[in-house]
């Protein structure tokens, strides 16, 4: 597709979204919370859900965890408006509890068809339930900042930025992580394949 049969596209899965009703989250919403980002990025940021200020704007990663991101983009020199960020799930659960399994599946849809137009080069999984589609039965403790390819495209494992924002010591580790993914983008660190446990699930990517 050209770029502007891409946008058009695009734009068509936020608006599906903002109209989402198929899971009862949308009960609850100010606002779903489609992506944001140029159809162009090469780099998609996937987070997990969206929290208070998000679900107020309808953009992804305006809160307190969102600065934090800024932060780390800025001194990786990455600049946020060449990304594309978006979450598993697009409307704010309750509290800012855990996405359910339910919620995650409804949402599914939406994510891979974002990934198909968008079609980045490197995904950045932020948190568990992001990391957990593509690394499956892995911790993130364990693989955080290990890039891998899987089927031709570079997935990278970070904490989420709110992680950072609970524990003060993640915070060097995540800006560590960062400066890896820049590393990557030039072409200096050489990605392995993937080779998943021997107990994994059955790769699902997203």
């Amino acid at each position: 597709m050209e770029i502007a049969e891409r946008q058009e596209a695009l734009e068509r899965i936020h608006r599906a979204v903002q109209q989402c009703t198929r899971c009862p989250l949308h009960l609850g919403r100010t606002n779903a919370v489609p992506g944001a980002g140029p159809v162009t990025a090469e780099i998609m940021f996937i987070g997990e859900a969206p929290g208070f200020h998000e679900d107020q704007q309808g953009i992804p990663f305006v809160g307190a965890a969102g600065k934090l991101l800024n932060q780390m983009l800025e001194k990786a020199n990455i600049s946020r408006e060449q990304i594309y960020i978006t979450n598993v799930i697009k409307c704010r659960p309750p509290g800012n509890r855990d996405p359910r399994p339910d919620e995650v599946e409804a949402c599914r849809p939406y994510l891979q068809q974002q990934i198909e137009i968008i079609d980045p080069k490197i995904i950045v999984t932020l948190g568990r339930y992001s990391m957990a589609r593509a690394f499956p039965n892995e911790k993130i403790s364990r693989i955080h900042g290990q890039p891998r390819r899987i089927e031709g495209r570079i997935y990278f494992p970070m904490y989420h930025p709110a992680a950072a924002l609970h524990q003060p010591s993640l915070r060097p580790v995540v800006a560590e992580d960062f400066l890896k993914l820049r590393a990557v983008l030039d072409g200096e660190i050489d990605v392995p394949d993937y080779d998943a446990p021997p107990d994994a699930e059955q790769l699902s990517l997203f």
